[in-house]
């Protein structure tokens, strides 16, 4: 027993050596294919890999116009620990490329990086200079790049794509799901099967519509010094977007610019992110809920003078012209604000408040474009009765442009209130075709009768009225000018009240009595009194250029 103590330390020291061993064992012969493997992935797989982006068309009649691709374009990019010359590699990189020596320096004196990009797609030319150059530390390298072929175009309809290939805006940021390839890792050993490409968008816009919008604001900026507006085009009876224009565009490959000079209110798109207090195109909606009510006829008539007290308020008819004896047509013909008032004051305000929400002007439209906003209109819910008042000629009460051209759809539809939609047809990369059907939201908000008096007055606007410059000649045409001062609180000025600019707006529906089109026209505080003498002229230059382009024939 005298060795007993090292007898056990080495009988332990045997039991430990023998676990080790069969460790050993398992690992590299029992497992080791397995672990082999393991190894062999981790040393091969090259990582995430993204299939190519889905593409966005327009439609031109029975063709589709490219309205947002992707191309390869080579980059130049440094590893500052391998430049050997710098003060030859700044001046050949700056000769080059066209940039400035000091920026290429800041670049090289990041010594612990590996990688440094100093400019983005390369030109051919550049690409083949870099080549024959052959410094050490420089490098080309290639990455596919979202591209819009047709510039600005539709640019608040489209949206961008950020670096990580994340959509923003737009059907870009709404269908960014879909329209993004498959994800995959792969390993050199085996690229297949690659990642497949993203679904590819056909937008129910109509290339030529949508041209000739954006070109009318684009003449309004320069002849009416608008300082923003928007025009849109529909389908009154399945909520197609035909058209959908905003002023200013934007470029969206050059969203970096926008970004770095931080103006980014440029990617709002002013039809479904801005509110705006509608004025009198909001005038028919209230006659509507009076007509449908029983409340009033066409022929109800009322006496004007100039003027109504609501409590300690009054409220004036614009340049405080007094009409006398007025019919409810020629409310809507010369505008009457008191008129509306009239109206609206033979409902009971639960009743006025039901008819708003039935037009869905208190709720997103539900277009599939990212980044819809709608109103509350809190004080209008308050139930004062200044506020439904006012309310009824367009003033504090807020939507978006699109809420408004909806409801306007539902006057021309006979009464449908419909989901407005910008994608037609969803083309996935396995073949499958999924085609977008019209939804309609709610029928009969107002009944057939009501919609043919409030049509045939309408287009007694536009015959007799302030719509006169709508007028073509052998159509008839129903519609309604807005003009509403901007309070002061949109121009982001923290004061009660309104100022002196103005929002002026027309909307209107052709042929008015089997409407193929509705259009809607808002300018940003153009330098004309009211939208007669603006969005009027306007929407009448586009209406005639779709009833030509659509070989519409004349009512009469």
């Amino acid at each position: 027993m005298r060795y007993w103590r090292i007898n056990l330390a080495l009988i332990f020291l045997f039991l430990f050596g023998a676990a080790i061993i069969s460790r050993l064992v398992y690992l590299q012969i029992i497992q080791g294919d397995l672990f082999r493997a393991l190894a062999r992935g981790q040393q091969e797989m090259i990582g995430p890999v993204s299939g190519p982006r889905g593409e966005i068309y327009l439609k031109d009649g029975e063709n589709l116009i490219l309205l947002a691709t992707n191309k390869n374009w080579k980059f130049c990019y440094l590893s500052p620990k391998e430049i050997k010359d710098v003060k030859k590699t700044v001046e050949r990189l700056s000769e080059i490329l066209n940039l400035e020596k000091d920026f290429i320096l800041e670049k090289i004196n990041r010594k612990d990086s590996f990688f440094e990009v100093i400019k983005q797609k390369l030109s051919l030319e550049e690409v083949q200079k870099l080549k024959e150059l052959n410094l050490p530390g420089v490098y080309l390298g290639e990455r596919v790049w979202r591209e819009y072929p047709q510039g600005s175009l539709a640019s608040h309809i489209l949206g961008f794509v950020d670096r990580e290939n994340r959509g923003h805006y737009g059907v870009e940021g709404y269908y960014d799901t879909l329209l993004r390839g498959e994800e995959r890792h792969l390993f050199l050993k085996n690229l297949s099967p690659f990642p497949t490409k993203g679904a590819d968008l056909i937008l129910t816009v109509d290339f030529n519509i949508q041209k000739q919008a954006e070109e009318l604001l684009k003449k309004a900026h320069e002849d009416l010094k608008i300082e923003g507006g928007e025009i849109i085009v529909m389908d009154p009876h399945t909520g197609k977007i035909l058209a959908l224009a905003n002023f200013p565009p934007f470029f969206p490959e050059q969203y970096q610019k926008y970004a770095k000079e931080n103006n980014f209110a440029i990617f709002l798109n002013g039809a479904i992110q801005k509110l705006f207090e509608p004025g009198s195109v909001f005038k028919p909606i209230t006659i509507a809920a009076s007509l449908d009510q029983g409340k009033i006829t066409p022929n109800t008539t009322y006496y004007d003078k100039g003027y109504v007290k609501i409590g300690p308020d009054v409220i004036y008819n614009y340049r405080k012209r007094k009409w006398g004896k007025c019919s409810m047509v020629e409310v809507l013909e010369k505008s009457i604000n008191t008129g509306a008032v009239f109206a609206q004051s033979k409902m009971s305000h639960s009743s006025f408040l039901n008819y708003i929400e039935r037009f869905g002007i208190l709720e997103k439209t539900g277009i599939d474009l990212e980044g819809e906003i709608f109103s509350q209109n809190t004080e209008l819910r308050k139930g004062r009765e200044i506020n439904f008042a006012t309310a009824s000629f367009g003033q504090g009460i807020e939507m978006t442009p699109l809420n408004i051209a909806r409801a306007f759809c539902a006057i021309a539809n006979g009464g449908k209130l419909v989901r407005p939609f910008i994608v037609e047809k969803i083309k996935k990369s396995e073949g499958e075709v999924i085609e977008i059907q019209p939804q309609i939201i709610s029928e009969n908000i107002i009944s057939p009768q009501t919609v043919s008096q409030l049509t045939g007055m309408l287009v007694s606007v536009v015959e007799n009225g302030y719509g006169k410059g709508a007028k073509i000649p052998g159509y008839y045409i129903a519609g309604k000018t807005g003009t509403a001062q901007i309070p002061f609180s949109a121009l982001g000025i923290n004061k009660k009240g309104y100022s002196e600019k103005t929002w002026q707006s027309f909307i209107g529906f052709a042929p008015a009595f089997h409407p193929r089109f509705l259009i809607l026209v808002k300018l940003n505080n153009p330098i004309t009194r009211t939208a007669e003498y603006s969005a009027v002229p306007i929407f009448r230059k586009l209406a005639k250029y779709i009833i030509e382009y659509w070989h519409i024939p004349p009512d009469y």
